[in-house]
């Protein structure tokens, strides 16, 4: 039997293989045929399973149609929202145990302190980063800790919708080639994307506090 195990794990990387091969010279370009639609559904498996560079698809989609652009960006973060319930829910079916043997305990502390502090920054910035975050790292981390499925969705939905409308407007100002610039420019990107997060956390903020006040 033990004779057999390597054969097997060949085979199952053969298997991959050619599905990834598959997937990349046939159903990635058929989905990429369908516009806007498309984006969805190739945003949906990036989140999901199948790891696509988002971002350079949608700076290229919406070179092409830019009179739509905010629909690509619209489906592509609905999509995202969507497949991010697959590592959402492998994570709240017991995924502490998995999540700590990938990280240390006091990351693990620290991403629960998190959640319990505001969950939905917890899901929202990191849905609003370019790789190389670990976003999937939060999503799973967000089944875990038990956040709420439509906090969840909306919290990755409103991360996605910022990242992709900025993509969007430096696309439409500077060509396709503003994916490459943000990926090449990733800490800048970050800075600009946490500024705004922090903006909209004071706003948020200062609203819950005058909401309190007047009860």
């Amino acid at each position: 039997m033990d004779g057999l195990i390597p054969g097997k794990g060949l085979f199952l990387k053969h298997f991959f293989l050619r599905v990834m091969a598959y997937w990349k010279l046939v159903l990635l370009p058929a989905l990429a045929k369908l516009g806007f639609w498309g984006a969805g559904a190739i945003a949906l498996l990036d989140s999901s399973s199948i790891p696509v560079p988002m971002d350079a698809f949608l700076a290229i989609s919406i070179w092409n149609d830019k009179s739509r652009f905010w629909i690509y960006v619209l489906l592509a973060s609905a999509g995202s929202a969507i497949g991010g319930l697959l590592p959402y829910i492998l994570g709240r079916a017991g995924g502490e145990l998995f999540l700590l043997k990938r990280i240390d305990r006091v990351r693990f502390e620290d991403i629960r302190n998190r959640f319990e502090r505001q969950e939905f920054l917890a899901v929202m910035i990191p849905s609003m980063l370019p790789p190389p975050a670990p976003w999937k790292m939060f999503i799973f981390a967000s089944g875990v800790f038990e956040m709420r499925i439509p906090y969840f969705m909306l919290a990755v939905f409103t991360g996605r919708m910022i990242r992709w409308l900025i993509l969007a407007l430096l696309v439409i100002k500077l060509g396709p080639g503003a994916a490459d610039l943000i990926a090449h420019h990733a800490l800048v990107t970050v800075l600009v994307v946490g500024g705004l997060a922090a903006i909209g956390f004071a706003w948020w903020w200062a609203r819950k506090r005058r909401a309190g006040k007047l009860i």
